[in-house]
């Protein structure tokens, strides 16, 4: 086949330090968003949809064909922690935690994915960030050791 093609599509969860409400003001809530996006369409990850709440964020983006998860999230949070602090003075203690979670969704689930991350506010007043990200992790199959996951 002389052309590559992907189509590949995930779920990046990721939440700030101690789950600090860095984010709290939804107007600085909103451009980190869009700085997260910009970051993902540089790198060749074209978003879906960026969304979140004052402590965590979540990216569905199509998976470009040349870059690595890990390099994805790493300079999506290396990156916007620099442009954090610099745009926003007050924020200067802004950091992301040091892991992060990345689910695999299916195109006939992209809606669904796109829908949860939109209606993250509501969904937040009824459960916390660590009960949603056990069931990320207990959905996908994955095993943990709770000692480890949280920072």
């Amino acid at each position: 086949m002389a052309q590559s093609l992907s189509s590949v599509f995930l779920h990046i969860v990721f939440s700030t330090k101690d789950r600090f409400p860095f984010l709290g003001d939804v107007a600085v809530q909103s451009k980190v968003h869009s700085y997260l996006a910009g970051i993902a369409r540089e790198r060749g990850c074209p978003p879906v949809l960026v969304g979140g709440v004052a402590d965590h964020v979540h990216l569905l983006v199509q998976m470009g064909r040349t870059v690595s998860q890990a390099e994805l999230v790493k300079e999506l949070k290396r990156s916007s922690t620099v442009w954090v602090r610099q745009q926003f003075p007050e924020l200067a203690k802004f950091s992301w935690q040091a892991g992060y979670g990345v689910f695999s969704v299916s195109v006939s689930n992209l809606e669904s994915v796109r829908a949860y991350i939109a209606r993250q506010e509501g969904h937040h007043a009824r459960v916390g960030f660590q009960e949603e990200f056990r069931s990320f992790l207990k959905k996908h199959r994955l095993e943990f050791d709770e000692r480890f996951v949280w920072d």
